[in-house]
């Protein structure tokens, strides 16, 4: 049977020759979403800015997008919906109210008036709480320890595989990823929330994977190439995986945009976070993580010097060379 190739085995794209004009864009994108970050800022959800929340038992299972729209209309702001448990179990979560706790305690009558005069008095409020700042203040904090965490592990981890350049490189492409992302939250003002945190440190992840790939065939091709010029070294490796990056990047996608349209709209930030950070990270893999090794002087001698041992693989292709 014939194997389907997207990209063919002998391209040779020269993404190197490319990299300024690259350099300049993500330069100008990551200004951009600084910019908007400090500008703007971001549209909190209720777990970083406060709110009401409240666990509903409904007499059925209720179609969310009648009750969304409802409850919407009642001008309290922000209003999420979500089952958990059983289909008429649902949690409802309010924006935190403008006022003391009187305005908080208003906010939720009005819902109660709502949800009775749309479903009946067979609803029932098994739980009421009010989220203040200060729980607020501790998420944003876990948050950020958290992305920070991560990326240090990171950084250890690229550091003892690889060689010292190989860390600078992978952290300059996460850090390139995780500031455009957040960027794309500001401009959009897609609601950041708890879900939002978790699609960057799974876009982390697949940032990292995809540039573990293309260093190690990097490794591989300094050991079996001793004489070729670093930069085009570098092209090679990067046109030798990019059938592999682009089969996973778009089956990824595939996976997200389908959660986009069916996932409704609980889901649907944490989808659109993703589907932009697959994009931003087979981008950094290609023209940021590999081609700042060129100038933070990677060479044939920094991969002698660090006692790098080709597999077997590797070897074999040598020998039939």
């Amino acid at each position: 049977m014939r194997k389907i190739k997207i990209i063919p085995s002998d391209t040779n794209l020269p993404f190197l020759k490319s990299r300024f004009i690259a350099f300049i864009l993500s330069g100008l994108l990551l200004v951009a979403s600084a910019g908007m970050f400090f500008g703007v800022g971001l549209n909190k959800g209720i777990d970083f800015e406060g709110g009401i929340m409240m666990e509903v038992g409904m007499p059925e299972a209720p179609e969310l997008g009648a009750m969304r729209s409802s409850l919407g209309g009642l001008g309290l702001g922000q209003i999420s919906l979500q089952t958990f448990g059983a289909p008429d179990d649902i949690l409802i979560r309010i924006q935190r109210q403008e006022g003391d706790a009187t305005a908080q305690e208003a906010a939720v009558k009005l819902v109660k008036e709502t949800l009775e005069a749309d479903y009946g008095t067979g609803v029932s409020y098994r739980r009421v709480e009010f989220v203040g700042p200060t729980v607020s203040a501790e998420l944003v904090q876990t948050a950020i320890e958290a992305v920070i965490v991560a990326v240090i592990a990171i950084l250890i981890y690229i550091w003892l595989r690889f060689e010292w350049h190989y860390s600078v490189g992978a952290i300059a492409a996460l850090v390139h990823d995780v500031i455009l992302t957040i960027g794309m939250f500001a401009v959009t003002g897609i609601e950041f929330n708890l879900a939002s945190v978790a699609a960057i440190l799974t876009i982390v992840g697949y940032s990292i994977n995809d540039t573990v790939v293309v260093y190690d065939r990097i490794r591989e091709n300094f050991r079996r190439y001793k004489k070729m010029e670093v930069a085009d070294l570098l092209n090679l490796s990067i046109n030798e995986t990019l059938s592999r990056t682009t089969i996973t990047s778009l089956t990824t996608l595939l996976a997200l945009v389908a959660l986009f349209i069916f996932g409704g709209e609980v889901i649907r930030g944490f989808a659109t976070a993703m589907i932009f950070g697959v994009v931003v990270g087979t981008y950094s893999s290609i023209f940021v993580a590999a081609p700042i090794l060129l100038h933070i002087g990677l060479t044939h001698r920094n991969e002698e010097e660090d006692g790098f041992k080709p597999s077997d693989d590797t070897l074999d292709a040598e020998k039939q060379g």
